[in-house]
């Protein structure tokens, strides 16, 4: 075998190794991405490297000169963000070879995420290759890899049903709202982000009927246009903690570091509309409502954790659906391997 193809790799913590406490130590935002992945890049044994930073999982996929380079990549991730090296070992998960593109083509088609059959991972790992490869991080077999796990990703979701019910955090939230509320259509509702799982919860509450829908935003440019395209209205965000009680549904999906909404807050805000329900969603990581806010009274908090057990209520139905997926994906999964290890084999 390729002694190339032998040094492919994938480190990565997922929901499946750590709890959401756990996996907002371990995210990083965008500029922590693209030093990392320079960093990595760098190191004397990576020849290939690619970092996917989402809600639900960190992963770094690279080609090593040789096999022993899984300690240098776990100590530079781990002296990087702070991280305990005991910690994030026994949250984390090391493959390599034939498991390294079974895994990235369960990723991309959906299979892997934590609402399964999702479709936006496969829109993040495309924009965290274009950038990788933008870098020139990647080369022949990670750019390779990943355009067919792509394919693979589109081949396993056309011929079967595991997209069924269009699952997506911004449909399920929504469905939830629903669930407190009923019909949802005359709740005031306030978004906080203006990020694109804003503006796809945003969206599904149109679907929905809502029509009393503010945005607000660090960004009140981008808060104003997905107001303006929803009709809704647009808040500074500086202002919007004194107007909480005006809403009924609080959804936010920012990108802080730290809680934007605190205990005190809320409770302000449920003295000043008294016995009347309050539903909040935190779709973000780290996570942007302090958890101490569900011990209120007639407050209902959920987080990323929370709707993916609601959106995988349905998972037995679809078992069928997951296997035959997952067969088609270990097909092309060996068709690859079998290319890659080609592709090396031949002379330069």
């Amino acid at each position: 075998m390729s002694e190339q193809l032998q040094s492919l790799f994938v480190l990565g913590s997922t929901h499946h190794e750590a709890p959401l406490e756990l996996r907002e130590r371990f995210a990083l935002n965008a500029t922590e991405v693209k030093n990392l992945q320079s960093q990595l890049h760098k190191l004397p044994g990576i020849e290939e490297c690619l970092v996917i930073n989402t809600c639900n999982r960190l992963e770094v996929y690279g080609l090593a000169k040789s096999p022993d380079i899984e300690d240098t990549v776990r100590n530079l991730l781990c002296s990087r963000n702070g991280i305990d090296r005991k910690v994030f070992d026994s949250h984390s998960f090391w493959r390599t070879n034939l498991d390294v593109l079974q895994h990235a083509l369960e990723v991309s088609a959906g299979l892997d995420s934590q609402m399964v059959g999702e479709t936006e991972i496969l829109r993040q790992m495309k924009q965290a290759y274009e950038s990788a490869r933008r870098e020139q991080c990647t080369g022949t077999i990670l750019n390779r890899l990943f355009e067919k796990s792509f394919q693979a990703a589109k081949s396993a979701r056309t011929q079967t049903g595991i997209t069924r019910g269009q699952v997506s955090i911004g449909n399920v939230a929504v469905d939830l709202a629903s669930r407190i509320f009923g019909k949802i259509a005359s709740s005031r509702v306030l978004l906080i982000g203006s990020g694109e799982v804003a503006e796809k919860t945003a969206q599904a509450l149109k679907s929905r009927g809502v029509a009393d829908i503010t945005v607000t935003s660090r960004t009140f440019e981008k808060a104003h246009r997905i107001a303006h395209e929803l009709q809704g209205a647009a808040i500074e965000f500086s202002d919007f903690r004194a107007q909480l009680h005006r809403y009924d549904i609080i959804i936010s999906s920012t990108s802080a570091p730290n809680f934007i909404l605190e205990k005190e807050a809320i409770t302000a805000a449920c003295r000043a509309r008294p016995r009347q329900p309050y539903f909040l969603i935190d779709l973000a990581l780290p996570r942007d409502i302090d958890p101490a806010v569900d011990e209120l009274d007639s407050v209902y908090l959920y987080n990323l954790d929370d709707l993916s057990k609601i959106a995988n209520e349905n998972l037995e139905l679809r078992r069928a659906e997951i296997e035959r997926a997952r067969s088609i994906l270990k097909g092309h999964a060996w068709n690859l391997w079998l290319q890659l290890h080609r592709r090396t084999l031949k002379p330069n």
